[in-house]
């Protein structure tokens, strides 16, 4: 894969410099398929001191190397600090392919490198077709769309927001973000998303807006959410970071409430590294949260500004990448579609003690996260299956903690402790779901499984 003359250069560069992102970017460049596959660093890896530094190879697995370590070849480095992590399977990673690089080269090479530039009207309109919504307003992450969609609406102090406590907690801190106060509904326990029975006992003549969180890629109940916001005069605020392509009723999520946001995560199924979303078929609403998205700045006016905004605004480096994972949708979900059908016939063999997700009949997801809830007779800790799955080189994450077990949000009002979230935050896995595993990854994940709840460990 590398010439003698590029290994040569490298190595020369390895020991002449104490740059380490010019030599990251060398060992990226030689040997990208296998860096992608090493480890991430540990969580508590620590810096190097001045005197030493981390060559690429030694940065991307976590381990601090010698300046007089790094003049030795790179092949030796290579085998020491990278191969034994080739084999882990990671949680998560995103699918990037030469279609991604030239359009980042593109906008790279235009100079329009900023908030403004082709890319980015290009991905707005495409997306907003792809959601099928009027309009679609790029920002710089999830959490901001959610924050402008709150603002957009006039959402504020005084006010409650009824929110699903089985979900992320950006969900929730936009809520806060505006002065107004998150009410924790229950998950219903088949989809784990958002209860509408729940709902229906936290109404209160304070509630201006539901947020229906599209879990793991399972669209909630939309219709049993709209008729409760209907005949309540609330606004619907679809949370959809994580269902990009999902349906109800044949109408993409994003479409279905009054405002919505995506995110574009590098874990996301469509992924920028960084990036967001808001979008909506209110012309008034999009008019308002462009404003917002841009410091407040008035369009007929430069550097006039009528009130405080945001500088939320994506780049057109971003949207360049976001453009091309738009144009390859169909392509990156078909290949997740594949991880859902491995798993499903490797745990359906398996016969494991565990609980899956479920759909509505009229709806249809998307695979974001592959999650799986241990049942109440598995007498086995949950991190402790986690670690045992760790030591087997498989990255998992556990479920989102309930909102109300999170000392910022353990005194908002809920439905009754929320029972549902908490048994899922607590007994739930999310095994690695991308598009780059393979039906041997997914055999490995479920056997090392099998093998953790015959052998219980952690039992409590």
């Amino acid at each position: 894969m590398t010439s003698g003359s590029a290994a040569t250069r490298l190595n020369r560069t390895l020991s002449t410099t104490d740059c380490p992102r010019l030599q990251i970017a060398l060992v990226q460049d030689l040997f990208p398929r296998d860096l992608q596959r090493a480890s991430v660093i540990p969580r508590n890896a620590k810096p190097p001191r001045p005197s030493r530094i981390e060559v690429a190879i030694g940065f991307r697995a976590g381990v601090p190397i010698s300046a007089e370590r790094a003049r030795q070849p790179v092949r030796a480095a290579w085998e020491e600090n990278v191969m034994p992590h080739r084999n882990k399977i990671r949680v998560s990673q995103p699918d990037l392919s030469a279609r991604e690089r030239q359009y980042l080269l593109d906008a790279f090479d235009s100079t329009w490198i900023s908030s403004t530039g082709p890319f980015v009207s290009e991905f707005e309109r495409r997306f907003a077709g792809f959601a099928d919504v009027g309009h679609a307003i790029s920002c710089v992450n999830g959490t901001a769309a959610m924050h402008l969609a709150l603002m957009g609406l006039g959402i504020g102090p005084g006010d409650e927001v009824i929110v699903p406590a089985m979900t992320y907690i950006a969900s929730a801190n936009v809520i806060r973000y505006v002065g107004a106060e998150p009410v924790l509904a229950d998950c219903d326990p088949e989809t784990w998303t958002i209860s509408p029975d729940s709902i229906s006992r936290l109404i209160t003549p304070r509630t201006r807006a539901i947020i229906a969180v599209h879990l793991l890629g399972v669209p909630a109940d939309m219709d049993a959410v709209k008729n409760l916001a209907d005949d309540h005069g609330l606004a619907v605020i679809e949370d959809a970071a994580e269902a990009h392509g999902a349906t109800v009723n044949g109408k993409p999520v994003g479409s279905l409430g009054d405002v919505s946001a995506f995110s574009f995560y590098g874990n996301k199924i469509l992924s920028t590294g960084e990036g967001g979303m808001v979008c909506t078929n209110r012309g008034d609403l999009a008019e308002r949260m462009r404003l917002l998205r841009g410091q407040g700045a008035r369009r007929d006016r430069c550097y006039q500004f009528d009130e405080v905004g945001y500088n939320y605004r994506m780049t057109n480096l971003a949207c360049a990448i976001g453009l091309a994972q738009l144009e390859r949708f169909d392509e990156l979900r078909a290949r997740r579609e594949m991880v859902r059908t491995w798993y499903d016939r490797a745990l359906n063999d398996a016969r494991l003690p565990v609980a899956r997700q479920r759909t509505t009949r009229r709806s249809a997801s998307v695979l974001w996260i592959y999650g799986i809830v241990l049942k109440e007779s598995v007498p086995i800790d949950r991190d402790a299956l986690r670690q045992r799955l760790a030591d087997d080189g498989i990255e998992t994450r556990p479920f989102f903690p309930a909102l109300n077990t999170q000392r910022i949000y353990a005194d908002c009002r809920n439905d009754e402790g929320c029972a549902v979230s908490r048994h899922l935050g607590q007994h739930g896995i999310m095994l690695p779901t991308h598009s780059q595993l393979t039906e041997g990854d997914a055999d490995r994940v479920v056997g090392s499984l099998a093998a953790a709840l015959q052998q219980p460990v952690g039992a409590s």
